[in-house]
Order: structure tokens, then sequence, then C-alpha cells
């Protein structure tokens, strides 16, 4: 009898492990699994040497670098690469800045028209920057017949067009990091003779790393992914990014070119997955390191 009960108290218990806790493991996997399909999908695309979508399969029959070898020696992806590298790092850096100081500034002053900001700021996120795409690219076509190096088809000038929406989220996110900073800080170096820019790089920059990473990782994924403004303000195949360009190879037939569209794919996330793991240190480094300071 002893042996019987414990057999069932053991079974009890595995039912009620399932019951509690084997669900949401089922549910943990299919999320796995749900994510995780697309991206071997492609991968073993890239690898499939028929390079086309009808003979895409999760796993194909033959591997081989064939439609990495076009992507290089049939394209001008290398240039793509490196086009989407200096937009996307340089505009998450000059975004990251710039919002910075705006939140800063909304954090730390108290001036006339702040709130009215701050609103205006939230409520110019609701309409998409695509929405003014006409106005913008008329603008943009004066300034390339004045300053054609910040014009339309140059690098520069899509940067300069990022930062025109920097502003927004981004700063209402910092600005409520910041406001979890003590202004005692400020104050007490306000009395050791620190001006505003000291006070801001030297003391609260070094105390936000945390957001600092996040708004630059997310500014660099959103300049890369980044499609229809880029498509309309960049044609000449020598300035594409890598996904307006990559788009080129599947726009006129999808089915043709898709093992090479998914060799640019998977080497066009290398540098987000690489940003992301560098970034990911500073990140739990600044959480861990603020909670102790605090």
């Amino acid at each position: 009898m002893t042996a019987t009960n414990e057999v069932v108290r053991l079974g009890s218990a595995r039912g009620g492990w399932l019951r509690q806790f084997g669900w949401r493991h089922l549910v943990g996997l299919l999320a796995l699994a749900f994510s995780l399909f697309p991206i071997l999908f492609v991968v073993s695309a890239s690898l499939n040497p028929l390079g086309t979508l009808s003979s895409s399969t999760l796993i194909p029959p033959d591997t081989s670098l064939e439609n990495f070898t076009k992507l290089f020696g049939t394209t001008s992806f290398s240039r793509w690469f490196l086009n989407t590298l200096l937009i996307g790092v340089l505009s998450a850096v000059l975004s990251m800045f710039v919002s910075a100081a705006a939140a800063f500034a909304f954090s730390r002053y108290r001036f006339k028209g702040r709130r009215i900001g701050l609103v205006s700021l939230l409520l110019v996120q609701m309409f998409p920057q695509f929405l003014a795409i006409v106005a913008l690219y008329l603008i943009f076509a004066e300034i390339t017949d004045l300053y054609p190096a910040i014009g339309l088809n140059t690098s520069w000038g899509l940067i300069l067009l990022y930062l025109g929406g920097a502003l927004g989220v981004n700063t209402w996110l910092m600005k409520g990091f910041f406001d979890t900073i003590p202004k005692d800080l400020d104050e007490s170096a306000k009395v050791d003779g620190a001006t505003h820019s000291q006070i801001f790089f030297g003391i609260i920059l070094p105390l936000v790393v945390p957001i600092l990473a996040v708004t630059g990782l997310l500014g660099f994924i959103n300049t890369v992914n980044e499609f229809l403004i880029a498509s309309v303000f960049l044609t000449d195949d020598s300035a594409k990014t890598a996904a307006v360009g990559l788009y080129g190879l599947i726009s006129g037939e999808r089915n043709a070119n898709f093992g090479v569209f998914s060799a640019g794919a998977v080497i066009l996330a290398i540098p987000t997955v690489v940003l992301f793991q560098f970034l990911q240190r500073y990140i739990v480094g600044g959480l861990t390191s603020g909670a102790v300071k605090g």
C-alpha cells in the first residue's frame, strides 16, 4: 500500500506540474519555433544553389555558397553594404545625441513652452514620416541644385533626413530616465564650478548609458531596415542602401533571384547581431552599476 500511495503521489505531482508549468514551456517552444522559422528559411534559401523561391525549402537538398558568390560578383552589394553601415552608424549616433540633449533640457530646466513642446513631440510621432515624402522630396530637390553634396542620391542627405525625425519617442524615453537621476548631483557640480556642458557630458551621460545603448541600437536597426524613404531619395546604384538594392533584385521577378536576395539578407543581419552583443554588456553593466551606486 505504501508503494502504491507513493506512485499515486508522484503521478499527482507530475500532473500538477504539467497543469501549472508545463503549458508555459509548450507556449515558449511554440513561440520559439514561430520566431526561428523565418530565419531558418532565409538561411536555407541562401545556401540553396538553385536560388529560386519555388525551390526553397527549410532543409535544402544540397548546400553551397553559390548565392553569396553571385551576390558579390554580379551586384553592387559591397557598395550598398558600406552605405548602409555609414548611414546606420552616423544616424544612430547623431540621433542619440540630439535626443539626449533634448531630454536633458526638458528634464532639468523649466522654461516657457516646455509642456507644449513635449506634447508636440508626442503628437508628431502619431503621423509617419512618409506622409511628408512629397514635401521632403521637393525640399531636397532644391537642396540638390544648391548643395549637391547633401542632396538626393547622397548618404549625407539621407542622414540629415533621418535626423529630422530624431526627436520624439526617444526623447520621451530618455527624459523619463533622466528624471530618475537626482538633481542634487547637478547642484553639487554647479557649486564646484561645473558648467552645463560639463554636467551633461561628465555626470549625466555616464549615468544614462543603458538608455543610450537602447536608443542607439533601435536607431541603428530602424535605419538599416528603412526602405520607403530611402527608395525615393536613393535612385543611383552606387548610392543605394542594402535594403533598396536587395529589393531591386526581386522587384521584377521574385522567383529568380530569391537565393541571392536571401544571401544579402543574411549578411545584412550580421552587423545588427554584432552590435546587439556589443551593447548588451553595457545595458546590463550600466543597470547593475547604477543600482550599486544608488
